[in-house]
């Protein structure tokens, strides 16, 4: 089996994809100061199984456009969405997230969890601008350094994983560049890591590997995944996801 089928087999029954929180997207449209009640057209990008589509779908008089690379995870979010009585909100557009077929100034707001870093932070929001009306929100969570030096170790693995990692100031710097006002920050607590993400995957480390025979291929998938989170649990006070937010200047 190719390792991105394997990577897809272990995250594909997980709430979320990565690092978040419900309380914490509610909070980012609490600061983005969106009126719940007005109709609104919303692209979720990177959307994984929909853990935010859901929500987004459940607060906002919305419709959602919830993209994602992987049809096996837009299927888990259509079935969830139906069961949720959210279909009727909800449409799915399985494409990559830098070849998207939207017009321009089609969306009242943007918004991507967990997911720019595919194609990079600064070229998602330059690219993803266009498609925002004047005025429009961009609600973006982006892995992020919170100390302003960090361990050796530390450094070394995220900028050989990620070499667009940085601080905020950097990151608030390119929505400036790129068309944006800032306009709220803030970082995903601990829970929204472990809680919420790591422990839930580590539960299902040994179903996986019994659905994969435990091969090899298997056994490496899982030993990443616990690399990495030995240095979250190492390192955490050095970063977390940041959670942007800007809106589209004229």
């Amino acid at each position: 089996m190719e390792d991105y089928q394997l990577l897809i087999d272990l995250h594909k029954s997980a709430d979320r994809q990565g690092p978040g929180g419900d309380a914490e997207t509610e909070k980012a449209l609490t600061l983005a100061m969106i009126d719940r009640t007005a109709p609104l057209k919303i692209a979720d990008i990177g959307c994984g199984t929909g853990a935010s589509t859901l929500l987004l779908a459940r607060l906002l008089n919305a419709q959602i456009t919830a993209v994602d690379f992987l049809p096996e995870f837009l299927e888990v979010l259509e079935g969830r969405a139906e069961n949720m009585g959210l279909a009727g909100k909800i449409s799915t557009l399985s494409c990559s997230m830098d070849n998207l077929p939207f017009g321009d100034e089609e969306y009242d707001v943007i918004w991507s969890e967990g997911a720019i870093y595919n194609i990079g932070f600064e070229k998602g929001v330059t690219d993803w601008n266009r498609y925002l009306k004047v005025g429009g929100l961009l609600v973006v969570s982006e892995i992020t350094w919170i100390t302003d030096s960090r361990p050796a170790e530390l450094q070394k693995h995220w900028v050989d994983e990620y070499p667009e990692i940085d601080e905020a100031s950097a990151k608030i710097a390119a929505l400036e560049k790129n068309g944006y006002s800032p306009i709220g920050y803030f970082v995903l607590p601990e829970y929204c890591w472990l809680d919420n993400y790591y422990r839930p995957m580590q539960d299902s480390f040994k179903d996986f590997l019994n659905r994969n025979d435990k091969s090899e291929e298997a056994h490496t998938i899982v030993e990443g995944e616990m690399r990495e989170i030995e240095l979250y649990e190492k390192y955490k006070a050095h970063y977390s996801y940041g959670v942007y937010i800007a809106r589209k200047l004229g």
